[in-house]
């Protein structure tokens, strides 16, 4: 019995530590959900230690409800780490969040709530991934985000190509780095080392855990082809209401009801046009109100109209709206529904005013598919992010000791 009873608590721990964590998405009432490191100006929640993490979003209901925080540490693949809540927190979490606002002279009514970290509670004093996980008070999840803790002890140096595939060398991008440590060598890089790239603002369209191909010196090198290529999509469209009462080149019209609608004009899917340079924010949304002093508190909401003529056949495909602003989630809400009366898809989604880059993908076994919407084009500006892991022999977690950008402007053959 004590045999037994022993394999199964070994087996419950396992299970327990091994299961990956999945972001919650959050109820209707949680809107505009930003994390991010404080001072930047990129909604890619990447943060180097000892900075600033800055947690906002908005509860639509208004009523200044109470919510609160639990961080917890992942290993590389977002399962739970082995690591005791005091060897990554220096002090507590599972706090009240206490700074919010009610917005003023608005017609939605919401409260709005921040959360900086470190603060008076806690501080992180690890790198690694970790999920910051929201509590009513009752303690049911609300939502969850996953954010990234990181250092730099290694140096990285990134070149974007095209594919050397012949019939992808005008569709994909290929993410070309490599490694080098600013102190000693890497033990046993290929076993001690994982990688993670990401694409634009959206950390959960990445490539994983390549290894190194060959070293020169203590640099590592990764000079993969296919392993390391991104479809290239195409830019963002984008819509811009800071003045919620007028149309502009992306708003077609607007309408007053208990609170206001913006109809945008209708896209068409670009699959088979030719590439027309369009800068964008890959993918992130800016919150502003023309002529406040906050918009923070001040920006309105809207029902935001989109349609889409798409005449692909898509078999048993579902299209959705996407970018920062719905954390790129394809759900029902999300997703376009065909009007046969009109035919066009649509989707109606309440977002916060402001400047909103959108996207309309497909799926394609659960990563963003552009070939029947906007299209793949080598020319299209993305920008790359590659974070390196470290786990030396003995460790019990893996430290984040570096990190790399690139972007496809200067993309080469």
């Amino acid at each position: 019995m004590r045999t037994l009873f022993f394999f199964i608590s070994l087996l419950s721990f396992s299970i327990l530590y091994s299961q990956t964590n999945e972001e919650v998405t959050p109820p209707d009432n949680i809107k505009t959900i930003i994390l991010k490191e404080l001072t930047s100006e990129k909604q890619i929640p990447l943060i180097e230690l000892g900075k600033t993490l800055h947690l906002s979003f908005d509860d639509i209901n208004g009523d200044e409800a109470d919510y609160y925080y639990k961080i917890k540490h992942c290993n590389f693949d977002w399962s739970t780490s082995q690591l005791m809540k005091n060897e990554y927190l220096k002090g507590n979490d599972d706090q009240h969040i206490q700074d919010y606002e009610n917005s003023y002279n608005t017609l939605q009514n919401y409260s709005h709530f921040t959360l900086t970290i470190p603060n008076n509670d806690l501080r992180i004093i690890k790198t690694g991934n970790y999920l910051i996980e929201i509590y009513n008070d009752d303690d049911e999840i609300i939502f969850s985000k996953k954010f990234i803790i990181y250092t730099n002890q290694a140096t990285v140096k990134t070149n974007i190509k095209r594919s050397r595939k012949l019939k992808d060398i005008d569709k994909k991008q290929i993410v070309q780095f490599s490694i080098k440590p600013r102190n000693n060598f890497f033990v046993n890089p290929k076993e001690t080392i994982k990688t993670l790239i990401i694409k634009n603002n959206n950390i959960n369209d990445c490539i994983t855990n390549l290894k190194p191909q060959y070293t020169i010196g203590n640099e590592l090198m990764y000079r993969y082809d296919q392993e390391a290529s991104f479809w290239a999509g195409n830019e963002y469209f984008y819509f811009d209401n800071k003045n919620i009462r007028g149309g502009n080149i992306s708003i077609q019209r607007f309408r007053l009801d208990t609170i206001y609608h913006n109809y945008l004009y209708t896209n068409t899917t670009r699959a088979h046009q030719t590439y027309t340079y369009n800068p964008d924010i890959n993918g992130a949304f800016v919150v502003r109100n023309l002529n406040t002093d906050n918009s923070n508190i001040e920006a309105d909401y809207a029902y935001i109209h989109f349609s889409l003529e798409n005449y692909e056949n898509l078999g048993n495909k579902k299209i959705y709206v996407v970018g920062n602003f719905n954390n790129y989630n394809t759900n029902e809400s999300s997703e376009m529904k065909f009007n046969y009366d009109k035919g066009i898809y649509e989707n109606t989604c309440l977002i916060k005013q402001g400047f909103t880059n959108y996207q309309f993908i497909t799926l394609n076994n659960d990563r963003p598919d552009y070939s029947y919407t906007s299209g793949n084009f080598y020319q299209t500006e993305n920008e790359y992010t590659i974070l390196v892991y470290y786990r030396n022999l003995g460790d019990r977690y893996d430290r984040i000791i570096g990190i790399g950008s690139g972007s496809s402007v200067n993309i080469s053959n």
